[in-house]
């Protein structure tokens, strides 16, 4: 438990990965991009952080998706708030990111400061963290084959599951923070909700390979694909455009090997880039995806 306990705070402390899309016919013009979200938006990294847009310790890579669309849209003005570990509430409060002092550190300003009356784009990507999904997961890690497993501490015999309760409390609260992003942003600007990557697989385990009983792995995919219907819900409600990287992602999930996987599992190595990474997070390749998601939906969307 001990284990158990230390991963989870370390995971809670780390934000979310993405690549270089092709700049070819994208739909309308923006001239104005503000991206807000939490660790799966940054594509946080623990090596290479870039501090242009946001302290250290939000630990935003080079590589994320909201880089990859600025340069692919060629926006005049680009914001990025993503930071790790933030929530919805960091929409409108600031975040003190300071984990290592001198290392990773500072405060990262309310995420709705980057949108302005003339901001025509805004990312969304938040709720993980508001329903303490990252903790969960870390509280799944099962080094050896024997023990309890992480279920039995949300699934009550009954079938009751906590998890669930969670990510219903959450929506109302996803809602007023898009409506107050909508409401910040230019009358006419485009809002698009941006969901979770198919990390986790929803009918089968993969241990050793990750280190979690097999059951655990598919309650922690069927938990995130509940998420994102949540945040479905939340992006029609606060009339902004859902944005699906899920689909195109499903066969990409931790259990793959190298190259093909686009979300890491315990182990905090990755080939994509080669080097260390944060556990349970995207990749590079994910990141990719998340861009050509964005894009994509850019592309679609009528202004």
């Amino acid at each position: 438990m001990k284990v158990r306990r230390s991963l989870a705070l370390a995971l809670a402390a780390l934000p979310l990965l993405a690549a270089h899309p092709a700049a070819a016919d994208i739909g309308p013009r923006y001239h104005e991009y503000a991206a807000l979200g939490d660790s799966w938006s940054a594509d946080v990294t623990p090596v290479g952080i870039q501090t242009d847009q946001a302290p250290s310790g939000c630990a935003q890579s080079s590589w994320n998706y909201p880089r990859q669309v600025a340069k692919a849209l060629g926006v005049t003005t680009f914001r990025d708030a993503t930071c790790g570990a933030a929530t919805s509430d960091h929409v409108r409060a600031a975040q003190d990111v300071t984990y290592v002092s001198g290392l990773l550190d500072g405060v990262n300003e309310p995420q709705i400061s980057r949108v302005t009356k003339t901001t025509d784009l805004v990312t969304f990507g938040f709720g993980g963290n508001d329903i303490g999904l990252a903790g969960a997961a870390a509280g799944c890690f099962a080094p050896l084959p024997v023990g309890e497993d992480c279920r039995s501490e949300w699934v009550k015999p009954d079938g009751t599951d906590a998890m669930s309760r969670r990510i219903a409390d959450a929506e109302p609260k996803l809602v007023r923070a898009i409506e107050a992003v909508r409401d910040a942003a230019a009358p006419d600007a485009t809002v698009l909700v941006v969901d979770y990557l198919a990390g986790v697989p929803v009918d089968h385990g993969c241990y050793p390979y990750v280190q979690a009983h097999n059951g655990d792995l598919m309650w922690l995919g069927a938990k995130l694909r509940e998420l994102n219907g949540m945040l479905k819900r939340a992006a029609d409600r606060a009339g902004a455009t859902y944005v699906d990287t899920y689909s195109g992602s499903v066969g990409h999930d931790v259990c793959r090997q190298p190259g093909t996987k686009w979300v890491e599992g315990f182990v905090p190595l990755t080939t994509d880039p080669p080097g260390l990474a944060v556990p349970l997070h995207p990749n590079r390749l994910g990141a990719d995806h998340q861009a050509r998601s964005v894009l994509d939906a850019v592309k679609t969307r009528k202004k």
